[in-house]
């Protein structure tokens, strides 16, 4: 993003995209252009590194870095999590102060409640992501303060990543159903990224 560009124009709209495990920005690719033509500018945080080793509460720092480094301090944003992307913006929000400045939250098939699938991930942040982690426990304890932000969770129901696929619904504002059979799938597919913009619209 050009930071010039967005401090020139007062009515900017950028949407922060924040990626999930072993992803890179290059996964909004479709997504971003997208919101191109819907009239955002797109902004990929790149979470070093991707493996969440260090925990998603360090990650959230990284993001947190990032937005105050690039986009101007005045502007609110809007702020988009895929998968572990969705807890990391999720703490970055609730924990770092990031609810001051953004105007809305989407999350797309991120383990709000936990996954089963994370015990195979044997590092900090796939501790994090398990079901009834004490990281998950305190972001849940108040998640009501997410309320302003009039959250929406776009989950599948047919989620092979996220165990049982309803833990990627949060437990308030809007839940969209999407029935794309594979989680990658969830920001490539058409069907998703048309709700996407159709709720920041």
């Amino acid at each position: 993003m050009d930071r010039t560009t967005a401090e020139n124009d007062s009515n900017a709209r950028i949407a922060v995209l924040v990626h999930g495990l072993f992803d890179s920005p290059l996964i909004f690719f479709r997504l971003a252009h997208r919101l191109k033509e819907a009239g955002w500018t797109a902004h990929a945080v790149r979470l070093r590194p991707n493996s969440a080793r260090p925990g998603l509460d360090r990650l959230a720092q990284q993001l947190k870095i990032d937005v105050e480094q690039k986009i101007p301090a005045d502007q609110r944003i809007d702020l988009i999590g895929f998968s572990m992307g969705g807890l990391v913006a999720r703490y970055y929000l609730q924990r770092l102060g990031g609810l001051q400045r953004t105007r809305r939250l989407i999350t797309i098939s991120s383990p709000h409640l936990g996954s089963r699938t994370a015990r195979f991930l044997p590092n900090t942040g796939g501790r994090q992501m398990r079901p009834g982690s004490a990281f998950l426990k305190d972001l849940n304890s108040d998640v009501h303060m997410l309320e302003s932000l009039d959250p929406v969770s776009l989950w599948s129901p047919w989620d092979l990543v996220v165990r049982p696929p309803a833990n990627a619904i949060l437990p308030i504002g809007q839940s969209i159903k999407v029935g794309i059979p594979l989680h990658s799938l969830m920001i490539l597919s058409r069907r998703s990224i048309d709700r996407v913009v159709e709720v920041l619209r």
